[in-house]
């Protein structure tokens, strides 16, 4: 299956990961959205927010917490996280 991880700072403290897989047809099939910063949490190896689907369900990470979500489509869950991230980063000095 085709596999992209990719690693963003530039538009801000901390670190997006970003890891999807699709399959033969080019569907994502599994995906990995995390803000990653140890300065706003130490919990969780760092991960502020996070999506994925992994264990058979989506489901949204927020400072500890673990809860299901309404998926959609990849691409409108990529924009939600990358506004959430956003907004996250106003909250920093």
């Amino acid at each position: 299956f085709p596999y992209t991880t990719l690693f963003r700072s530039a538009s801000g403290p901390g670190v997006i990961r970003e890891e999807v897989w699709q399959d033969e047809a080019g569907e994502v099939s599994r995906y990995n959205l995390a803000f990653i910063n140890h300065f706003m949490m130490s919990e969780d190896n760092g991960r502020v927010l996070g999506y994925d689907n992994g264990h058979g369900y989506h489901h949204r990470h927020f400072k500890g917490a673990v809860e299901p979500f309404e998926y959609e489509v990849f691409a409108v869950l990529r924009e939600r996280f990358i506004s959430e991230v956003r907004e996250l980063r106003k909250e920093l000095p």
